[in-house]
């Protein structure tokens, strides 16, 4: 088994880009930008719905290895198998983090199914072990935790604002939090 990291990137900071198309790049894409990413985006035959989700970070072509440079995660999603082991290889020769979806020898890291709630993000992952695994168990998460849980984080945040606010420590402010979700009886 290998061992992994969890880590929740902030896009403001990593210079991320995507060289895909069909499907699953879209969805990808999907996900970074809902994540709050600008992503490069790189397609040699994109199709119309990833020409628009893209906008004017299309580039329909595969990143050379100048494109490359600055990039410092790179998503790679529906190409073909020895593009992708090119562009894999490249990228790893310049210290880019990649994720070569489905093809576990290609991946520096694996990209959590994840699940969104305003600012509350859950995520699930089998280290790129079973993709159907971890979908069932997002579906599973979304249905134990549906869309209110976004307006209850930011009641369970003004909370701790107003605690800090008037000098309350961490232990307070967590038996605080946690006498709210309790007596409101959002997990039963």
């Amino acid at each position: 088994m290998a061992a992994v990291i969890p880590v929740a990137l902030d896009p403001t900071h990593v210079q991320i880009a995507l060289v895909g198309q069909g499907p699953l790049a879209k969805r990808r894409l999907a996900q970074l930008l809902e994540g709050g990413a600008a992503p490069a985006v790189y397609s040699p035959e994109p199709d119309a719905e990833l020409i628009a989700l893209a906008g004017a970070a299309l580039r329909r072509a595969l990143p050379s290895p100048a494109d490359l440079e600055g990039v410092q995660v790179l998503f790679i999603v529906g190409i073909d198998d020895p593009a992708a082991e090119s562009l894999a290889r490249q990228a790893r020769d310049r210290n880019i983090l990649v994720n070569v979806e489905d093809v576990i020898p290609l991946c520096d890291f694996h990209a959590p199914s994840v699940i969104r709630r305003g600012d509350l993000l859950m995520t699930v992952s089998t280290g790129g072990r079973s993709p159907a695994l971890a979908q069932v168990l997002r579906e599973r998460l979304e249905t134990l935790f549906p869309a209110v849980w976004a307006d209850r984080l930011a009641e369970l945040a003004a909370l701790r604002d107003r605690l800090r606010a008037t000098g309350a420590k961490g232990p307070e402010v967590l038996r605080a939090c946690r006498d709210m979700i309790a007596a409101k009886g959002w997990l039963p």
